[in-house]
């Protein structure tokens, strides 16, 4: 946002993407802390609640949103600032993503209908490479490796070699990644669930319940939903719900401050940003763009 409004005080149209895979989902303005229209201030926003729930948004698919968005905004003149915390859609839209055929619906079929433990024992089998890098929870990556594997023969892996589509070698970058201290950010966490249950976190969820979706969309895994779904079918208490929504946030900061700081290419400027990021100067960091 800083930036958006530094570049605009200089003159240059600055327009904010989205690059969150909650945020991009119409159904979770609360859960996804979607910006209201006070918070954008006064910045066009881009990609946010585009997507109903119904449909999953893939990291192509955002993708291919995506450059179009920029190539307009580029064409306008324009400058796209890209915001978010979901590594995949970033990567696929600068690296460019792997041509796999569509997957056979009776693998796909069997492969959903595994349970999560047998699951991953069988990637271990068929392919251990990829195994070995997922959370034996992660159920959507786990069935994602194995159906490509079973339809294509072709590991997940062996796919990536052969990526297409990027735009990261025909646009200038600016990157910034911000690694505040890890505990201000997961006292933050807790605090920003407990806000969200004030804010009508659970009435959104009630809407969405309301739907009956696939369960294994991504809008209905989303953090916070699950847990708050358990909470009104009874499950679990008012205060089960809120240590559970406040830990499934934390171990998710956990795993994105993870691989933001390892995963992106190591030229890329990495700060660690003290308590509401008082210490990073907009002008300092995008000093050359800021006097284009």
């Amino acid at each position: 946002m800083r930036l958006a409004q530094s570049l605009e005080k200089t003159g240059r149209r600055a327009v904010i993407l989205n690059a969150d895979s909650a945020q991009v989902y119409a159904d979770l303005q609360v859960l996804s802390a979607r910006p209201t229209t006070a918070e954008m201030g006064g910045i066009e926003h881009r990609l946010f609640g585009d997507w109903d729930g119904a449909a999953a948004c893939s990291a192509a698919a955002w993708a291919a949103r995506a450059r179009s968005e920029i190539e307009q905004l580029h064409d306008e003149g324009a400058v796209p600032v890209l915001v978010g915390g979901t590594g995949l859609y970033l990567r696929v839209l600068l690296d460019g993503i792997a041509p796999i055929p569509e997957i056979d619906p009776a693998v796909r079929a069997a492969v959903r209908s595994l349970s999560e433990e047998a699951a991953y024992r069988l990637l271990q089998i068929e392919d251990p490479l990829r195994a070995s890098e997922l959370n034996p929870a992660d159920r959507q990556r786990i069935a994602r490796a194995l159906e490509v594997k079973r339809s294509t023969g072709v590991t997940l892996a062996d796919w990536q070699l052969a990526k297409a589509g990027g735009i990261g070698e025909d646009v200038t970058l600016y990157p910034l990644i911000l690694l505040p201290d890890r505990a201000w950010l997961y006292s933050r966490c807790d605090v920003r669930f407990a806000a969200m249950l004030e804010a009508g976190a659970i009435e959104e969820v009630e809407r969405l319940l309301m739907r009956e979706l696939d369960p294994d969309l991504p809008v209905m895994r989303a953090i916070g939903v699950p847990e708050i779904a358990a909470y009104l079918a009874a499950e679990i208490s008012l205060p089960e719900m809120i240590a559970a929504g406040q830990q499934a946030t934390r171990n998710y900061a956990k795993r994105q401050f993870t691989w933001f700081r390892r995963q992106p290419p190591t030229d890329w400027p990495r700060v660690a940003a003290s308590e509401g990021y008082e210490n990073i100067s907009i002008q300092d960091q995008f000093a050359s763009l800021l006097r284009r």
